[in-house]
């Protein structure tokens, strides 16, 4: 990849700068970090420092990004945590090959379609007990440490544990998105008060606070002593279930203790020379895939970044991915998804003559046959892992166990309860997933591991990712920091078709000029706040095998490395 600056004629047009840098685009916030033993990059400088810690020890790439991730689902539990579900791509220098690990859970097997209509629902609610789906992390976790793992799970998740008996101070952002448990409050779920108040003098945690959860740090204990059985069987498992069935939801023991995750081969565009790696469904990853082969039939070398052309034919580009997304994506467990015709190139160059000079819908293709975690580790031996966990809806459900420190995620929610679809709700069934880790791959050799974080923006801030660096020449750090778009609206795996032409959100930095020109193309255009991801990035420099380290300057990240 071009890591070339961007020339002066390409950004001179952005009003808003940073700070006044004498190097990199205008909005760089800082120059990528550079290592050569190991490399960790995470939304929270204490989970970085932690998995910078076990790769010093001696610690692998793996065995750091548990350590990191059980962090961050104590000091961000905004985004993440033991309650949610878990997808990976390794690289693993042993065999120079990539693995992909399906980590997400299953609905309650006794919880049919039928039930859920008797209830009059028209949808699965957003909180409450009916979207709790599995939570796969845990066994993601030692399904990861398993294969790769060179460190005992007991000091693997030592520094979490401490820090959640003895605490750690909050910082600024995420005391702003603890405010959500202000509302789970107000909703009257029990243990909240409980679990996130008492533990804390009484006070939800804010900027500045000691935030301790000695009931997550008990959890994390029986994970250590037993590995998955210390979650999903034992004292643990049952005391999920039952307050899950107190409740009047569905899930079981046995929901539990015959969850496994899934190992699944990566799939792979082609993008003007780099292999772009994603996870098959459930997940939506393929939608980056499928957005990179039809703008690729674009020279953007003749098209100004961030210029009315770019952002129109990517949203063009978007809303028919998104046609397909809303038809095929589904459990492949479960529904047949043409993975491998929705990604050739002759169905991308077909859809890339569909897209039209101005704001439209589209069909998706006859073809027979809100908050989130993403982490980044690399280490001495060439391992690279990308890793991305979350409980949806920011915290999940508003269900919080008694005692154990942690709320379920809400996942079951992007079911769709319309018949006929590939995402109709079923017992055992894993829903769509927005969640997606992604890597780069350059003549069959790591290049960069790599996320974005936010919900349905995630297939879109991947496509955005590497057409900054393969298009427009910038670094792994300028790649994350430019202003970004987001399209939303339109149809989905939940709700189905729709005619909506949705609407563009543009951050900060995209020139009005841009903004006007969308407007006269017929685009809704607006402003937004949140909706944009959060980005790690590790690119390995082919020719030293340095690597760069990149964290997103919307959220509290840190790259560090050694």
């Amino acid at each position: 990849m071009r890591l070339l600056l961007l020339a002066i004629s390409t950004i001179s047009f952005l009003s808003l700068s940073a700070q006044d840098r004498v190097n990199g685009a205008t909005f760089q916030t800082r120059s990528p970090v550079l290592a050569e033993h190991g490399m960790v990059c995470t939304s929270h400088p204490l989970a970085s420092q932690i998995g910078l810690d076990i790769l010093k020890q001696g610690g692998n790439a793996i065995d750091a990004a548990i350590a990191a991730n059980a962090a961050l689902g104590l000091m961000e539990p905004t985004g993440c945590g033991v309650g949610g579900d878990l997808f990976a791509i390794v690289w693993d220098a042993k065999t120079q090959k990539l693995y992909g690990l399906n980590g997400s859970g299953r609905s309650p097997k006794s919880m049919t379609l039928d039930t859920l209509k008797a209830m009059g629902l028209e949808k699965i609610p957003a909180y409450g007990p009916l979207p709790v789906s599995v939570p796969g992390a845990v066994d993601g976790w030692t399904s990861l440490h398993d294969k790769f793992g060179s460190m005992p799970l007991k000091k693997i998740l030592a520094p979490a544990i401490g820090y959640a008996e003895e605490g750690f101070p909050v910082t600024e952002l995420i005391g702003y998105y603890l405010g959500s448990i202000d509302r789970f409050s107000r909703m009257g779920y029990p243990n909240i008060k409980e679990t996130y108040f008492d533990p804390n003098g009484g006070q939800r945690p804010k900027n500045g606070d000691r935030y301790r959860n000695p009931a997550l740090a008990n959890t994390y204990r029986a994970i250590a002593r037993k590995g998955r059985e210390g979650f999903y069987e034992g004292e643990v498992a049952q005391t999920i279930t039952s307050f899950i069935k107190e409740q009047g939801g569905f899930l079981s023991l046995e929901d539990l203790s015959a969850h496994h995750s899934q190992w699944v081969e990566p799939v792979s565009v082609n993008y003007r020379g780099y292999d772009v790696w994603e996870l098959p469904p459930n997940g939506q990853g393929i939608a980056a895939l499928q957005l990179l082969n039809i703008l690729e039939n674009k020279d953007f070398s003749e098209v100004r970044w961030g210029s009315e052309e770019h952002l129109h034919l990517f949203t063009e580009a978007k809303k028919r991915v998104f046609e397909d997304r809303a038809k095929y994506y589904a459990d492949m467990d479960m529904a047949e998804v043409p993975v491998e015709a929705l990604l050739s190139k002759e169905y991308a160059a077909d859809n890339f003559n569909e897209l039209k000079p101005y704001a439209s819908s589209y069909d998706a293709g006859e073809i027979s046959a809100g908050e989130t975690i993403y982490l980044t580790v690399a280490d001495k031996d060439g391992n690279m892992i990308s890793l991305i966990q979350s409980n949806y809806r920011g915290m999940g459900s508003g269900m919080v166990p008694p005692g154990l420190g942690f709320m379920l995620q809400d996942r079951g929610e992007l079911f769709s309860l319309e018949e006929g679809y590939n995402n109709t709700y079923e017992p055992g069934k894993r829903p769509f997933h927005t969640i997606i880790p992604a890597f780069i791959t350059k003549d069959g050799a790591p290049l960069m591991s790599f996320g974005v974080m936010g919900g349905d923006f995630q297939p879109q801030g991947h496509a955005q990712i590497v057409m900054n660096m393969v298009d427009y020449g910038m670094n792994v750090q300028e790649a994350g920091d430019a202003p970004r778009w987001d399209h939303s609206g339109g149809s989905s795996p939940v709700t189905g078709p729709s005619e909506d032409k949705g609407e563009v959100h543009v951050e900060s930095g995209i020139p009005y000029e841009t903004v006007r020109g969308l407007m006269g193309r017929g685009h809704k255009v607006g402003f937004a706040r949140g909706i944009y991801g959060g980005y790690q990035a590790i690119y390995r420099d082919p020719e030293t095998g340095f690597y760069h380290g990149a964290s997103e300057s919307r959220k509290d990240g840190q790259a560090v490395g050694y």
